[in-house]
């Protein structure tokens, strides 16, 4: 290996790794396989390919092609070298609108073709749903189809010529007639022209093998379209002519609604005399919420289209009327028709969770049959799962007879093991039996290539032998893969996992408590790897940033998977190339709801830099950003603010600060405030007693509040840094007739005591076993893997609140339900989320979580229903925080927002700084670029009227500190209508 290495890192411009890091980031795709590569190369240019290639048949080392590293059989993955085209062998070399097509190379991603053919009227036409991180070498490699191949067929009908290099280094340039045949091909098919005339089913989604009946004179000698589908087992891909398809200029998509998914089956094929662009299906078990769906048990989703919407629209109602359906929908607009296929599109991540929670796994996931068939057949693959007991969700591309499943299969033992083989050999009979293909869309792989002559018998295997041995007579290309395949139930991913649980410190409630189950959630179809974030999304800022593998919510996650193996990162908790991968984690918590599968890497952060540094020293951000509450709760106490703040605005001793402290040179340090926002609020309630005490005491009646009962949360922001928006949404709360309560500042002194008759619990409260105490979400502490202490913090938080949470203390819990408004988003999400998973064995968390409210639901669900909230009628921009993205959903802000006619959409993504990520020394760079991306250009482009709301502190720092802009918390904006409103 070290002699290889030389060589390459001699003979290649491109980046070579044989570090553990780029090894462990590469050790799977999408599927259930795992194989652990010798290095990983990413070649600058072809002469880059052709050098590793030589470098490696000369030390007998096989070469595996590699885009997104999204397919789901197993072909992405290899022993040797690994070819990863993404980083630089990723362009558009040209567009000609003429002749409609386009010269691209291996790792470009589909959406920047389809973002550079869009403005043209044009498109490709395949379109896999991971089309915002797959590569067209990908495709090609796999023959990828997607939801329009009913309309515009599989990446080999789309492919005009292709470059290719062999793997003993000759150049071609594969074509029609023959063109850039290898030689010994010819000789072969011609050969065998009766065999490939009658061998292989007719399907339109027939992948399985390779595609020979392509190269027969009727259908024009197609090498290049032969190719296609190879799976980097024949040569490697440098360049790609493709054809464009002219895109309708507007579309309509038809939501049909059937009882259940055999009804829709049975109705698809029907419907393709119409000629649709798409006919896909799927089932309610695979929908997280039927919200915009027709009612009913499964749905097709038949998209047309027309010059104008009307036309498409009109197309689109044709097809409802020819439908038997129980129920239908028809959108026009785009919005709508992006969010409804959106649901389809995370149904490949959605699917590895069954409706109970359990983990389903790819590995029969594209069978395809004729359209006319898949009704039957999707009856008879129901039993057959009832059979073996086990359970999937059929879902898909049903006018092209092809159907995705994942099934509940048991893979970590050797029981599970045995009984997906035996599933896997009666399924793929039941496939053939019904005249069908066992791959219709994503390749054979290793998951189905073993399985081969049940499909074609012996002697078309053989054949594909024969055409393999030509063009790579040394088996250096992808070996195992499609001939003499490895077996379908080795190499499996999970085999080298753990079978007895880790011990941690988060409760992980959605994996069974099993940290090892919450790590292989992520199955690989790298949503995080989108190079744009799009709408409100904000998964993966920091890859998105640096665009390596290893700071994506994927490439972290295979790194925490191969910790757990111990086989190529064998120090476990003490791993540094985990921790680095971790370290440009904004803990944005972004992943946990944009990815499909919810993987929540900032939790497995904390988790693992907890383990990682738990008898260590820590790196002095911790102590200095992370014991931030601590340290204000100093300033407050001693009454140095003013001294703060006037060292801070001296140069050199700001820069030592700095220095010492762990935070980017860059940085500005916020000011403190003088006045706390806990002293603020408890001297304003003292009056507002005096003043209700004197109207009692004159006879005058006493104002009662119509609305609910709350108290603030001084979280450490509001409370130090910022208590202006504190008493902003004390003014609007009070004004919509909520009645402000201030937080307790010491615990209760409660004590329990069994009733008399023994039946019960009583209380008693002593002042004198009360203590000075502080509530506190914890979130500095929980994001710096400080979890000990955020246990402490957070016991010491329920404790102060202990009389308000206990379940069967009257008056004070069922007939006065006291909530918690948190008026910062990372805060409420931290009490929502990180509380009860910290101390799941304390009811009192799950009380208070559930009682954790933002401003804007305060109002939504709390205001006198008599109030109507002031006036700004001004537009908007700003970002929706993360966390309120991620957690806490933001309904109530937007009903708000439109009540106070604060119009506009605010951005996604996020502001970069997230507490203390930004301000670390090291990370202003990645803090800036994800700033760059949405919010600084939205604020950048606004009209000059327009109101810049951040709720979150960091999202306000940011914008002051990068584009010298003040934006707001929504309660100040609308604290300043109330006041203009008053005057």
């Amino acid at each position: 290996m070290a002699d290889l290495q030389a060589e390459l890192t001699r003979t290649v411009r491109g980046e070579v790794g044989f570090d553990v890091t780029s090894r462990a980031l590469t050790t799977m795709d999408a599927s259930n396989y795992r194989r652990v590569p010798l290095g990983v190369v990413a070649p600058r240019d072809a002469d880059d390919v052709a050098a590793t290639l030589a470098a490696c048949r000369a030390h007998g080392v096989p070469v595996v092609a590699r885009g997104g590293g999204t397919s789901i059989a197993g072909q992405a993955t290899g022993t040797g070298v690994v070819l990863d085209f993404t980083r630089h062998i990723n362009g558009l070399l040209s567009l000609d609108p003429a002749s409609r097509t386009a010269v691209v190379q291996p790792g470009l991603v589909l959406d920047r073709l389809q973002q550079a053919a869009a403005p043209h009227g044009l498109r490709f036409g395949p379109d896999p749903s991971t089309h915002s991180r797959c590569t067209l070498g990908g495709m090609i490699g796999n023959n990828s189809c997607g939801s329009h191949s009913v309309a515009w067929g599989t990446t080999a009908d789309n492919v005009s010529e292709l470059s290719v290099l062999t793997a003993r280094g000759d150049s071609l340039r594969l074509g029609r007639d023959w063109a850039g045949a290898p030689p010994g091909l010819r000789p072969l098919v011609e050969g065998e022209l009766a065999r490939l005339r009658t061998g292989f089913p007719d399907l339109p989604r027939r992948i399985s093998g390779y595609a020979l009946d392509a190269l027969l004179p009727e259908k024009g000698a197609d090498v290049a379209r032969s190719f296609c589908g190879s799976e980097g087992t024949l040569g490697i891909l440098t360049e790609a002519v493709v054809r464009l398809v002219e895109a309708p200029r507007a579309r309509a998509l038809a939501v049909l609604a059937y009882a259940d998914e055999s009804a829709a089956a049975e109705a698809a094929a029907g419907l393709l005399v119409h000629g649709p662009l798409t006919l896909e299906g799927m089932a309610a078990d695979l929908v997280r919420s039927t919200a915009g769906l027709p009612r009913g048990g499964a749905w097709l989703f038949v998209e047309t289209g027309g010059d104008t919407a009307a036309e498409a629209h009109a197309r689109a109602g044709t097809i409802v009327r020819a439908a038997d359906v129980v129920d239908s929908l028809v959108v026009t607009d785009p919005a709508a028709q992006r969010a409804l296929w959106r649901v389809r599109e995370d149904a490949s991540g959605t699917a590895t969770r069954m409706p109970d929670g359990s983990e389903a796994w790819p590995g029969w996931e594209d069978c395809a049959v004729p359209p006319a068939q898949l009704g039957s057949y999707l009856r008879d693959f129901r039993a057959l799962l009832g059979t073996y007991a086990l359970r999937g969700t059929p879902y898909g591309h049903f006018g092209d007879g092809c159907i995705h499943v994942r099934i509940d299969f048991d893979l970590l033992t050797s029981q599970g093991v045995a009984r997906f083989r035996r599933f896997s050999e009666d399924l793929a009979d039941l496939v053939v039996a019904h005249g069908g293909s066992l791959s219709g869309e994503h390749g054979d792989g290793q998951a189905r290539a073993e399985l081969l002559p049940k499909m074609y018998g012996d002697e078309m295997v053989t054949l594909f032998e024969r055409a393999k041995a030509v063009w790579d007579p040394d088996d250096l290309l992808n070996p195992g893969i499609l001939v003499r395949p490895a077996p379908l139930d080795t190499n499996l991913r999970f085999s080298v996992l753990p079978r007895e649980p880790v011990d941690v410190v988060f409760g992980y409630p959605s994996d069974g408590g099993d940290f090892t189950a919450a790590v292989r959630r992520c199955v690989g179809v790298a949503k995080c790897r989108t190079t744009e974030a799009s709408g409100a999304s904000v998964m993966c800022p920091s890859f998105r940033a640096t665009g390596e593998e290893a700071h994506s919510t994927r490439g972290r996650a295979r790194l925490l998977h191969e910790m757990l193996a111990g086989e190529l990162v064998t120090d476990g908790w003490q791993s540094t190339e985990v921790r680095d991968a971790l370290d440009l984690c904004l803990s944005c918590k972004g992943c946990r709801t944009d990815c499909p599968v919810g993987v929540d890497m900032a939790t497995y952060k904390a988790e693992f830099l907890h383990h990682h540094y738990e008898g260590r020293r820590r790196p002095v951000s911790h102590y200095t950003m992370g014991w931030l509450p601590r340290w204000l709760r100093l300033v407050e106490r001693t009454h140095t603010a003013w001294l703060v703040n006037s060292l801070a605005a001296v140069g050199p001793l700001a820069w030592a600060a700095k220095r010492l402290g762990g935070i980017a040179p860059e940085r500005g340090i916020p000011r403190v405030a003088g006045v706390t926002f806990t002293r603020w609020s408890r001297r304003r309630f003292r009056a507002k007693v005096r003043g209700m005490r004197a109207d009692w005491r004159a006879g005058r009646e006493l104002e009662r509040p119509r609305g609910g009962t709350v108290m603030i949360w001084p979280d450490t922001f509001t409370e130090h840094l910022s208590p202006s928006v504190g008493e902003a949404a004390v003014r609007i709360l009070e004004a919509a007739g909520l009645f402000v309560v201030p937080m307790p500042t010491k615990t209760w002194g409660v004590t329990e005591l069994p009733d008399e008759d023994g039946q019960g619990t009583s209380y008693t409260f002593s002042p004198w076993k009360a203590r000075r105490a502080r509530v506190c979400c914890g979130l500095t502490y929980v994001s710096t893997g400080q979890l000990d202490r955020a246990r402490a913090v957070l016991r010491e938080t329920l404790d102060v609140l202990d009389v308000f949470l206990r379940a069967d203390v009257p008056d004070l819990d069922d007939e006065v339900p006291i909530h918690f408004v948190v008026l910062e988003p990372s805060c409420a999400a931290a009490l929502r989320t990180d509380l009860p998973e910290l101390l799941p064995d304390d009811p009192r968390a799950a009380r208070l979580a559930a009682r954790v409210l933002t401003f804007a639901e305060a109002l939504d669900r709390h205001a006198a229903p008599d109030w109507t909230p002031p006036r700004v009628d001004r537009p908007t921009v700003g970002q929706t925080h993360c966390h309120q993205h991620a957690v806490l959903g933001d309904t109530a802000d937007r009903r708000l927002r439109s009540a106070v006619g604060l119009d506009g959409e605010l951005s996604g993504g996020c502001c970069g700084l997230a507490g203390n990520f930004g301000f670390e020394k090291g990370h202003y760079e990645v803090s800036a670029t994800c700033a760059e991306e949405q919010l600084l250009p939205s604020v950048r482009q606004a009209p000059q009227d327009a109101v810049i709301l951040a709720d979150g502190f960091s999202c306000r720092t940011q914008l002051e500190q990068l584009a010298g802009v003040r934006a707001r918390h929504l309660a100040e904006v609308l604290a300043e209508a109330l006041e203009a409103e008053a005057n």
